[in-house]
Formats: C-alpha cells, structure tokens, sequence
C-alpha cells in the first residue's frame, strides 16, 4: 500500500490504519533504547528501527513496530512482510493518535508470541515491560519512570538506562 509521504500503515483489527510516522524529537530515545538492545540481543538478532510490517496470521494483523529486535534471517524471505515469529522485542513509542492501539491492540496480539514488549510512554513519562507470553498474553508487567533503570528479562537479561529518556 502506498502512503502519503510522512504515514505508515498497519492492520489492526482487520482494518488499514495510516499514521504518521514518530516525531523528530523521538529519535534520540528510540537510538538510545536499540543501542542498549542491541548489545543484548539473542545471537542472530538485529536491532532497528527501520519501517517493516511483521504479520500475526492468528491474529490477522500486521504491525510496523516503532522498534523492533529480530532473527536478520526473517528479512531474507521475499515479499513485504516479516513473519511475527522472528520477533523476539518490540518496542511502542506512544503518540497521541497511537497510544489506545499501542496499550490494547498491540498489547493483545504482542502478548502471545513476542517475548519482550516495550511501551515507551511519551505521554507519561513512563516504559513498561511486558513479558512472559502466554495464551492468555503477558504474564509480567514492570514500569519505571523515565530516568529509572529498568529491568528486560531473557533473552535480553539486562537493564536499559532511562536517565537520557
């Protein structure tokens, strides 16, 4: 799907959602988080902040993650959609056009398969890490303030520091 210059699109709940890409003033937290991911991440696994769609087929969904931790061999299949499966963190930067989808949507369909969920709450001033995916979704919830360090479990084991968020 073609989107105005600035937009993304994703399907959520059956329905194509444009929106616009993140804020200027996001970048340097967005480096500063897949810098520290990075440096942990599981053998084989990069992280980017690179607009990709990840499809959920259970779910019927497919999302463009503001940041994103997977397996590099998922971007090696042809076509324009990465398996959700490869994922193992994804990181949400609240908007206010996307905050309801990011703590509802994202959160329901993240919370059975990807490992590790960041909401990075611009609003609030907050980062909240799910883990533990289940059936049922997450089973682990953790939020600190910006500033405070914050603990990622496996296959991460390791605490990002918030101070420059």
């Amino acid at each position: 799907m073609n989107t105005p210059d600035g937009f993304r699109a994703e399907l959520i709940r059956g329905k194509i959602v444009v929106s616009p890409w993140s804020k200027l003033r996001y970048y340097r937290r967005m480096r500063a988080l897949r810098e520290q991911l990075q440096n942990h991440a599981p053998d084989g696994h990069v992280a980017d902040v690179a607009p990709f769609l990840f499809r959920f087929p259970s779910a019927a969904r497919a999302y463009g993650p503001d940041l994103f931790v997977a397996d590099e061999a998922a971007f090696e299949a042809d076509g324009r959609h990465a398996d959700g499966a490869a994922l193992s963190l994804v990181g949400e930067f609240t908007s206010v056009s996307t905050k309801d989808a990011d703590w509802t949507d994202k959160l329901d369909v993240y919370g059975l398969l990807v490992p590790v969920y960041l909401v990075v709450d611009m609003q609030g001033s907050e980062i909240t890490c799910f883990s533990d995916p289940s059936p049922h979704g997450y089973r682990s919830r953790t939020t600190v303030s910006f500033g405070e360090p914050l603990h990622v479990p496996e296959p991460f084991g390791c605490v990002i520091d918030s101070s420059g968020f």
